[in-house]
């Protein structure tokens, strides 16, 4: 649909931790395989070729652990790469943690709608290298804020970037914040972030990790009691060592987006045909 129809405006949104393209399918081989963080190996393109043909059905994706272009990634800008085979026209990445030529390891934002600003924000923790990526779509209070975000391992730095969240948000009317929040639904957490942001958490408890036998929610979307969430899902798609969270929202009638047709043409690609 577009902003210029009449009735409710629905966003598709999409959460994924890629692992920079590498798949898992045992805990063992997080240490048996370890030297696959360091350098190219095939694989990976044939799985970023899979995650871009999941990505053609969404508006808006938030990536985690995506490489911005280093030696693990054969040079390959990852981002630009999922953008340009998924036909996103608007494209924002950050690179929050780069060990020199070796890896550029980051959040993205990957969209259909034109943004009015992006911002990059550092997250506070016991070790640097964590980041939120915003975006927001439109202006003033009726504008709708959208934030990518992958939260520490462990508990302490997490209860400490969750307060930064709620700051963060505190005068926002409507916010999509998605991505890798490294702790389950029922989590001590997660009861802070959901009440201190004033965030709504539709579907608690869908298993997104691991992704070859899922048994924890590391990967939520959140939202504002003012969007209208009408499905959740987790797909079974094993590219990453996390498994994709997906989400189609119903907008406020004050939000009058841009949001273009819901068929784009992509550009095909033989490995594709697997």
């Amino acid at each position: 649909m577009t902003g210029d129809h009449p009735g409710p405006q629905r966003l598709r949104l999409l959460s994924y931790n890629i692992q920079s393209g590498l798949s898992t399918y045992k805990y063992s081989q997080y240490l048996t395989r370890s030297w696959k963080h360091l350098v190219p190996v095939p694989s990976r393109m044939t799985n970023l070729d899979g995650i871009a043909q999941i990505l053609t059905n969404y508006d808006v994706v938030g990536l985690q652990e995506v490489d911005a272009g280093s030696l693990r990634s054969g040079f390959v800008n990852q981002i630009k790469y999922l953008a340009d085979y998924a036909g996103f026209e608007y494209v924002f990445d950050q690179a929050n943690r780069k060990i020199g030529m070796i890896s550029q390891h980051g959040n993205a934002v990957l969209s259909r709608i034109q943004p009015s600003t992006i911002t990059e924000h550092k997250l506070p923790g016991l070790i640097p290298g964590r980041g939120v990526l915003e975006v927001r779509f439109g202006a003033g209070t009726d504008a709708l804020h959208i934030l990518v975000l992958h939260m520490a391992l462990g508990r302490r730095g997490r209860l400490r970037q969750i307060e930064f969240l709620a700051n963060l948000v505190r005068n926002y009317r409507h916010v999509v914040l998605m991505g890798d929040l490294n702790c389950p639904s029922d989590s001590r957490e997660m009861a802070v972030l959901l009440a201190s942001a004033h965030l709504c958490e539709p579907a608690p408890g869908l298993h997104t990790f691991p992704s070859w036998q899922p048994d924890r929610q590391l990967d939520h979307i959140l939202v504002s009691p003012s969007i209208t969430v009408e499905r959740v899902e987790v797909l079974d798609h094993v590219y990453s060592d996390h498994l994709p969270i997906a989400m189609r929202v119903r907008l406020p009638e004050e939000l009058n987006l841009q949001i273009p047709e819901t068929s784009y043409p992509i550009r095909s690609l033989d490995r594709w045909s697997m």
